[in-house]
């Protein structure tokens, strides 16, 4: 199977201009791709998990990826998919942003001379004169075209302020530039991104004439990708120091039975003809399958070594109840007030809960127990002798600590 069809059949592919052109460059390693990272956070999430992936499959089959990481387009912040404005950020923290995003996408993607590169939008965005931008540029977009931009009909109601509105001329203006810069004949992105797509492969032929070819795809990132990004404790790190393997491997485990099917399709290099056969398992079968998304998904990410010490964790715990590489969390007496301190900040210091608001309304749930016992009591606290021996927290049926005094 070509690696077009492979992509349609893992149900990655939602939307394409001209398929036929697309398809015989994509086939044939022909095709130079972007797809961008705007880097609000020094670490990618797994939210953006399925575009690296696809990134990685591309170039296993000849194609030659682009990683465009927003540094420009960063300052203003996309809007798409948002109710308020993003907060700003500095040049120097987006500028440390796109390094951490380069370190982390070396695990998927091979950089180096005649294979993938990393740009960053700043080098043409950043500098702009906004005078000669605006008339060969802003010239090219109609506004009432924009205004009837799904991207935008969503923050009407509730406000869209000019900075924000200028976001699909920058990232039309990002294809523009890759595609003289660098040859950039594709661009991929979220289904969330369809509009500013298609502005930059309008923008290309205006610009450049009819026969400037310039292709656009999307992926099922918004409606499938991006909502596996979050939890219920917030996002979910590729940074081991954000997320450890441990909780990497556990969210993973953890999917919806109706997902992991279309996850392990979608996210693992697992051949589809091994794939197919899963479809039908139910029950057990289906923990089964969890356990091999989440192996999987975590070996590519942290490596083997990870992978397996997650693995046999996870075996340990749930079906051993013994606390052998369990995950740990470290406390020290400054975290102490008159010697206790109270289970609320515990489970905070743990990464368990979000807030102490978060750790109160779990207790009060009954969804935590301490060293096996559960625990009620919101003002519940224990004295620094009580972490002598082993002290371990757990929330919910999955998520354990084991509290270590230093």
């Amino acid at each position: 199977m070509k690696i077009y069809e492979e992509l349609v059949e893992r149900g990655l592919i939602a939307q394409v201009t001209s398929e036929d052109e697309i398809k015989e460059l994509v086939n044939n390693g022909k095709a130079t791709f972007y797809i961008g990272f705007d880097p609000t956070a020094d670490s990618l999430h797994v939210g953006h998990f399925m575009a690296l992936c696809l990134m990685k499959r591309l170039q296993m089959a000849g194609n030659k990826p682009i990683a465009l990481v927003g540094g420009g387009t960063g300052m203003i912040g996309d809007p798409t998919g948002r109710t308020e404005l993003r907060s700003m950020m500095t040049t120097e923290q987006i500028d440390h942003n796109c390094e951490c995003f380069k370190k982390q996408m070396s695990r998927f993607i091979e950089f180096g001379e005649g294979k993938a590169m990393m740009v960053n939008n700043a080098d043409w965005l950043r500098d702009l004169n906004y005078i000669e931008f605006i008339r060969d540029i802003g010239s090219q977009f109609s506004v009432n075209k924009m205004l009837a931009a799904e991207c935008y009909k969503q923050r009407l109601e509730r406000g869209l302020n000019f900075l924000e509105f200028n976001y699909m001329l920058m990232q039309s203006y990002d294809f523009y530039m890759l595609f003289q810069k660098y040859g950039c004949n594709m661009q991929f992105g979220g289904d969330d991104q369809w509009s500013n797509m298609l502005g930059g492969t309008e923008l290309i032929r205006k610009k450049l004439g009819k026969d400037a070819h310039a292709m656009t795809i999307t992926l099922l990132l918004n409606s499938e990708g991006k909502k596996m990004g979050k939890t219920a404790k917030g996002a979910v790190w590729l940074d081991p120091e954000k997320t450890s393997p441990y909780d990497f491997y556990q969210y993973w485990r953890n999917v919806d039975d109706a997902d992991v099917i279309k996850c392990i399709k979608m996210l693992t290099f697992i051949p589809l003809e091994e794939i197919r056969p899963m479809e039908s398992w139910e029950g057990a079968e289906l923990n089964k399958a969890k356990e091999i998304l989440a192996y999987h998904l975590t070996e590519l990410v942290h490596g083997k070594e990870e992978a397996d010490k997650a693995d046999a964790a996870a075996k340990a715990i749930f079906m051993q109840g013994t606390t052998e590489n369990m995950p740990e969390s470290e406390i020290t007496a400054e975290d102490f007030t008159d010697g206790r301190i109270n289970l609320q900040t515990l489970l905070v210091k743990a990464g368990l809960a979000t807030s102490k608001t978060d750790g109160r309304r779990a207790i009060e749930q009954g969804g935590v127990t301490v060293n096996g016992e559960k625990v009620t009591d919101v003002y519940a606290d224990y004295a620094v002798e009580d972490f002598g021996d082993e002290f371990v927290i757990k929330k919910g049926k999955k998520n354990f600590r084991k509290i270590i005094l230093k």
